[in-house]
């Protein structure tokens, strides 16, 4: 859309949540021609209204000097990686009895039929029921939004005063007007920073109200005067900028929280070296304000490096933060010239080129290239079209068999709103764009690299388990490093979360969570892969595939073992499992000795009792899980069970006697033991042993009735006479 034609359009919207194709535009471009009758602030003003326009087509004079327009190659579903969501919002197409708005804080479309006298809907994405309702007919509506929780409707009719009306209940629904309190100055817009609080923007300040309901009317809490020329609100971080100075490039931000406007440092955009005949200028179309992994950003499109090496536009992304400083922080090379559009979904800065009807995404967390002071990015992925999306047909059931309509992707008449929303005012359609990541799988080739990619985004569990299957594969294995790499990027992420859930667990013990309520327990992401994720979804499997070399399936075991003991994460038992069941398979019995002796399996109850079912198959394993037993120093009882369950019962006496735990043991359970090996002198031996234990304890050799042992002494007797029972010693 060329720039006569953005001022024919009855939709004008400035900011941070519009972008223009046109205003997204080449490397060299004309300034605005301006209407003689109108000054640059009423021009602003005409610009920054709210409406959508139901056509912006292409200007004749001014045609892109770009790439040459291609038409995107057939690709499959799997090559796109970005869609349009499939549930959008559908509103009545703008058209002159039709006028279309977009409110960036809600995220809602109101369709206002001739000036709200045949009716006002609104609908927004979360929106199960439309709103609806009726106004007067006051003149030509410039600008409308309802507050936070739809309390409130402001409505802009003119360029000195703002109406509201109520839509709180037992709340008188008449309406009441504020005008601006600057002398002589004009509105160009507002924005609800809550459900009673606004701020008007004129082009000689912001003036900051809080709206009183109940009384109809606004008190002025606090204003500053500047000549502005054009602003943008950021809803997310509640951050209005606003431009200033002949040049429009000093930025002057104010951050609005809990009845208070915070002035924060102002700071200059710089821009492009211009030809000597062209005055350089900022224009708020090249400019957006969007959350990027919890920062606060002001993006700037500059149509020309400033380096003379390079000849494309790029991104500059400068962090604008709560304290401190503007600092320029990232720049962003499209490595082309002609028109473009922003958005950002998912902390990616999605750049659209209409020339060539295709999107590139960058992702600041991934390692660019750093000169000390601004990080440069390249795009993450080849430059792909967004997937073709297809409008269903409206209207009664025997009209709707009919073929959907192919949708027209990148056309002059979309508007960009920040941060993920695409409008079509021609068509009615407002889309949330989507990032798909299963078709990034097979574009980003370094595992290394595209694990960083996915563990920053916020559906990524299912596809980094798919990933890591898939570099498994026997038609797509990776080498060992590789591997090792992947399974370290998971236990980094693994091993945060936890040692963020042991701080918030100890604060919690010391009371820290009475006396400081910002304390929260921490988020587990989907980025968070625990053990039991591994296992279930890639290394059960993988143990199973017969087409697999053993070695290199016991290599991959013992690197993931590894990565979380690099990370000192404690090894889950049921992967040492899956080691000595894979190692017992293929007959590796000398390194499952090697890997126990030398401690690479760590030790654990499970483990033990694992290794005392391989005796028959490997002797050895059953010393082995004793001296485990040993080790942990609080199996005690499993080792005594493990002794008599093989009849060794004089061992597990000794062994018992050995930690001073013998006056404690049943003595059923041992002589039930010794009568089981059938060895008669086994059986007088541990008999006598528990009567000396007796007359020790209690002063006679008999046995109590809770030790019903009767069966037993019956068998002495019958075995050894009644003469061989102790008899009670007496001082």
């Amino acid at each position: 859309m060329g720039p006569t034609a953005a001022r024919r359009c009855p939709f004008k919207r400035r900011g941070p949540q519009v972008t223009w194709w046109a205003g997204w535009g080449r490397g060299t471009r004309k300034r605005r021609p301006r209407r003689a009758q109108s000054s640059s602030r009423s021009r602003s003003h005409h610009h920054s209204s709210g409406r959508v326009p139901p056509r912006a087509p292409l200007h004749a004079g001014c045609r892109p000097r770009g790439p040459t327009a291609v038409a995107a190659p057939a690709m499959g579903e799997e090559d796109y990686y970005l869609e349009l969501c499939e549930r959008p919002v559908q509103f009545e197409k703008a058209n002159p009895v039709n006028c279309v708005f977009f409110d960036e804080a809600n995220k809602q479309v109101f369709a206002v039929r001739s000036g709200g006298a045949t009716g006002v809907v609104v609908k927004g994405p979360d929106d199960r029921n439309p709103i609806s309702f009726r106004m007067d007919d006051k003149g030509e509506v410039k600008c409308i939004k309802f507050s936070l929780e739809n309390k409130i409707l402001a409505v802009q009719r003119t360029s000195k005063t703002v109406d509201f009306c109520n839509f709180i209940p037992d709340n008188s629904q008449l309406e009441y007007t504020q005008e601006c309190k600057t002398k002589n100055a004009n509105i160009l817009g507002f924005c609800w920073t809550s459900s009673t609080e606004i701020v008007f923007i004129t082009d000689q300040g912001i003036e900051f109200y809080q709206v009183l309901p109940e009384k109809r009317s606004l008190k002025l809490l606090k204003s500053h005067n500047l000549n502005v020329n054009w602003y943008m609100y950021c809803p997310e971080s509640a951050v209005i900028l606003l431009s200033t100075t002949v040049l429009e490039n000093v930025l002057q931000p104010f951050h609005f929280r809990a009845g208070t406007m915070s002035k924060l440092p102002k700071f200059e955009i710089e821009l492009p070296a211009a030809p000597k005949s062209t005055k350089p200028s900022l224009s708020e179309r090249d400019i957006a304000m969007a959350t990027v992994y919890g920062q606060l950003y002001v993006l700037f499109l500059r149509h020309h490096s400033r380096t003379s090496n390079s000849t494309g536009a790029e991104v500059v992304l400068y962090h604008l933060p709560r304290e401190g400083a503007c600092k320029k922080m990232h720049i962003l090379k499209l490595n082309r010239t002609g028109k473009f559009a922003l958005n950002v979904v998912d902390n990616l800065v999605v750049v659209h080129h209409q020339d060539t009807e295709t999107s590139v995404i960058f992702d600041i967390k991934l390692r660019g290239e750093f000169d000390g002071s601004v990080t440069f990015h390249h795009p993450v992925l080849p430059a792909r079209s967004i997937q073709p999306y297809q409008i269903p047909i409206a209207g009664p059931a025997a009209v709707t068999s009919q073929s959907p309509v192919p949708c027209k992707l990148y056309s002059s008449s979309w508007i960009v709103f920040q941060p993920d929303i695409i409008i079509s005012a021609s068509q009615g359609y407002l889309w949330n764009l989507q990032v798909k990541l299963e078709p990034i799988v097979n574009l980003l080739p370094d595992k290394g690299r595209l694990m960083d990619f996915l563990l920053q985004r916020k559906e990524c569990k299912m596809v980094i388990l798919s990933v890591c299957s898939q570099m498994l594969s026997e038609s797509d294995r990776a080498s060992l490093p590789v591997i090792a790499t992947v399974f370290d990027k998971l236990n980094h992420e693994y091993k945060k979360y936890l040692d963020a859930e042991q701080s918030y667990a100890m604060a919690v013990e010391a009371g820290q969570s009475r006396s400081s309520p910002l304390l929260k327990r921490p988020v587990r992401t989907q980025a968070v892969l625990d053990q039991s994720d591994v296992y279930t979804h890639v290394l059960s499997a993988f143990v199973e595939k017969k087409e697999m070399p053993h070695k290199f399936v016991i290599a991959v075991l013992m690197e993931y073992i590894r990565s979380l003991n690099q990370f000192q994460i404690a090894v889950q038992h049921y992967l040492h499992e899956l080691v000595i069941k894979t190692l017992v398979q293929h007959n590796h019995f000398y390194m499952l000795h090697q890997f126990l002796q030398y401690h690479v399996l760590s030790d654990s109850k499970p483990l033990a009792c694992l290794l005392l079912s391989l005796e028959s198959f490997y002797p050895p394993a059953h010393q082995l899980s004793l001296d485990m037993l040993k080790r942990l120093s609080t199996a005690n009882d499993e080792i005594v069970e493990v002794l008599l369950s093989k009849h060794q019962v004089l061992a597990a006496l000794r062994f018992i006697r050995g930690i001073g735990g013998h006056d404690n043991i049943s003595a059923r359970k041992f002589l039930d033991a010794a009568k089981q090996t059938e060895d008669n002198m086994l059986f007088y031996t541990i008999f006598r042993f528990f009567e000396q234990r007796n007359q020790r304890l209690r002063g006679s050799p008999n046995f109590t009735p809770g030790e019903h042992c009767e069966e037993h002494v019956a068998f002495f007797k019958q075995i050894f006479g009644d003469q061989a029972l102790m008899r009670p010693t007496t001082f």
